[in-house]
Order: structure tokens, then C-alpha cells, then sequence
């Protein structure tokens, strides 16, 4: 009776270190569900829950409504893209498939490769070059010069990204304050709504040109810290995506609760302190909400600045590829939109990770 009972309390300790172990586990999910979700990763969840040892029928179902369903669908849309793009005839010839567009997209990968080795031997050679000069005169003044080779494909996503996050970035500094004198005074609000009402619809392919002669007009300098298509393109960019932050800040300062407003006149909070230790984290949700959208229209009108102001990014390869009218450029125009539509994704789920992670921040 007693190696019996010994044997089932063993049993019963083990069963129940099992089950401590399963809670710590599916806790552990539960904290990281949220940010997978936010990430575009919500797929693991079920296949995490399946580990920790969840019913495997419920989770299989929706890490097939999760993951299964999404790849599904992008299946059957290469297919019928394949199936109907050599149809589709054009003067360069038929519409390029997906076997076409991967197949440049390889093209566009190796020239960047080869690019890349092409300006590390530059560099080799000069500096063994410049080392050999030493040797024979260690007073002899050396020449270091920069590698000046054609720009990538990669290079142009970098430059379309440091493009338009600088716009971005200008549109948030005047945004916000803005937003939050409007949200704090109806007066204030009175006199920018009408402005922004004007503004707002303005498309970049009208800004593009008043930029540029304001542009051209001011900045003239013998030594200039960017080129002129860059600042051209991303003021516009500015002027375009400054809007969606100004409206969301104006609207979430406006919407802090009545109460909280009282007691910061009760503790005689100066006007600065009122600003960051309430306003601000109050609102964040809805200043990040049009941040989101401000960050998705500059990306947006980036491609249109940079065809017409000849900034060397995404927008000017596909002018490029328009232009240069051979075989592949419908192919490498394609490779370009499916680019600008995942970076797209991606730079929305940054936003919407930051969000979280300021938000809960402001909370605490």
C-alpha cells in the first residue's frame, strides 16, 4: 500500500509540475500575442498554443485561417496573374508574369552584387596604392577618393527611404505642435482648419512645381549638404503627408476627458508640464494613428515626386525603366510596384509596433 501510494503521489507531483509548466507557457503567450499580431506574426500563435500541448484540432483551424488562407489566396492570384498576363499584349511586348518579375528581381539582386564588389576592389587597389606610396615616401600627401559607380537597386530603395522618412519627419515637427495648439484652443482651431480644409487635397503633382522654383530660388549654394531633387522631393512629400498628424493630434487633444483638464487647473500645472505629462500621453493613440497614415501617404506620393524631380529612388527607376522601353522593363516596373507595396507593409508595421510600445510606455 505504501510503494502504491508512494507511486501515485509521484505521479500526481509530476502531473501537476506539468500543468504549472503548461500555464507559465500559455502566460508567456498571452504576453507576446499582441506584439506577434502587431508584427504580422500572429500565425505563430496557434503553433505556439499547439507546443504548449492546446487542442490541436481548435488551433489547426486557425493557423489555417491565420496563415493558410493569406498564402492560399496569394496562390491563386499568381496563378490567375500568370495565367493572364501573356494575353495582355503591349507595345513592349506581353505583360510580364510572375516567373518574369522574379526573374528581374534576381537580375536587379545581382547587379547590386556585383556593384558592390566592383567598389570593394576599388577600394582594395587604392589603398594598396596609396600604402605603396607611403613606403617610398612617407611625406607624400595621399589622395583618398570615393567610389562613383552606377546606383543600385538597393541603393534607390535607400534613397526613396531617407527621402521620405526626412519629409515625414519635417510634416511630424510641424504637425504636432500644431495639432496640439488646435486641440488645446478653439481659436487656434478656427484658424487652421480653413487652411488645412484648402490644403489638404492638394495633390503632389501640383506642389511638385511651386516646390522646385522655391527650391531653386533659395537654395543656391556653391557646396550644397543635398542635392536639390532630394530636398525638392521630400518637401513635397511634406506638404502632402503633414495633414492626417495635424487632424489626429487636433482631435485626440480635443478628446482628453473634460476631468483631467480640471485637475491640471487645480494643481496649477504650468503650461509645458500640462503638455507632456498629460496632453501628450493622453493623446498618443491618435497622434500615432496619424502618423500611420501621414507615414503611408508620403510613401505614396514619394513615387510620383521622385519621377518628375528626377530624385535618384524608386520613383525615377520606374521613370527610368518607362523611358528605356526594353524587353524587361515591364518586368522591372512591376519588380518596383511589388517593392513599393512591401516596404509599404512593412514601414505601417513599424508605426503600429511603436504605437504599442509608446503607448503602453505612457500608461505606465
Amino acid at each position: 500500500m505504501t510503494i502504491a501510494s508512494d507511486t501515485l503521489a509521484t505521479d500526481a507531483a509530476k502531473a501537476a509540475d506539468r500543468e504549472a509548466r503548461r500555464q507559465r507557457w500559455f502566460t508567456r503567450i498571452t504576453k507576446v500575442e499582441g506584439y506577434l499580431s502587431v508584427l504580422g506574426l500572429g500565425f505563430l500563435v496557434p503553433v505556439l498554443k499547439m507546443i504548449g500541448g492546446d487542442n490541436l484540432k481548435t488551433q489547426g483551424r486557425e493557423l489555417w485561417r491565420l496563415a493558410g488562407v493569406p498564402v492560399l489566396a496569394m496562390m491563386i492570384f499568381l496563378g490567375i496573374w500568370g495565367a493572364l498576363a501573356p494575353r495582355v499584349q503591349t507595345s513592349l511586348g506581353a505583360i510580364p508574369g510572375p516567373v518574369e518579375v522574379w526573374e528581374q528581381f534576381t537580375v536587379l539582386m545581382a547587379d547590386h552584387s556585383a556593384e558592390r564588389a566592383k567598389e570593394k576592389a576599388f577600394y582594395q587597389r587604392q589603398e594598396k596604392r596609396n600604402a605603396e606610396i607611403l613606403v617610398a615616401d612617407p611625406k607624400a600627401e595621399i589622395k583618398v577618393r570615393s567610389y562613383v559607380g552606377k546606383p543600385t537597386y538597393i541603393d534607390k530603395i535607400l534613397t526613396s527611404l531617407k527621402t521620405v522618412f526626412t519629409g515625414f519627419v519635417i510634416g511630424t515637427v510641424v504637425a504636432i505642435p500644431l495639432g496640439i495648439l488646435a486641440g488645446l484652443s478653439p481659436t487656434v482651431n478656427a484658424a487652421i482648419n480653413p487652411l488645412v480644409q484648402i490644403f489638404k487635397p492638394v495633390s503632389p503633382l501640383a506642389w511638385l512645381p511651386l516646390v522646385t522654383m522655391v527650391v531653386s530660388a533659395l537654395y543656391t549654394s556653391t557646396d550644397p549638404m543635398f542635392e536639390k531633387s532630394f530636398l525638392v522631393s521630400a518637401i513635397t512629400v511634406t506638404l502632402c503627408s503633414l495633414w492626417p498628424t495635424l487632424i489626429n493630434t487636433s482631435l485626440g487633444v480635443a478628446s482628453i476627458d473634460k476631468d483631467l483638464m480640471n485637475v491640471a487647473r487645480v494643481l496649477r500645472l504650468g503650461w509645458a508640464k500640462k503638455v507632456f505629462k498629460l496632453v501628450i500621453p493622453s493623446s498618443l493613440p491618435l497622434i500615432f494613428t496619424g502618423m500611420r497614415v501621414s507615414l503611408g501617404v508620403g510613401w505614396m506620393v514619394l513615387i510620383a515626386a521622385e519621377m518628375l524631380a528626377q530624385n535618384p529612388g524608386l520613383g525615377k527607376f520606374v521613370w527610368d525603366e518607362f523611358q528605356n522601353g526594353s524587353s524587361s522593363s515591364l518586368a522591372r516596373i512591376m519588380v518596383a510596384v511589388f517593392t513599393v507595396g512591401i516596404i509599404g507593409f512593412l514601414l505601417d508595421r513599424v508605426m503600429l509596433a511603436l504605437q504599442a510600445a509608446f503607448t503602453v510606455q505612457a500608461k505606465r
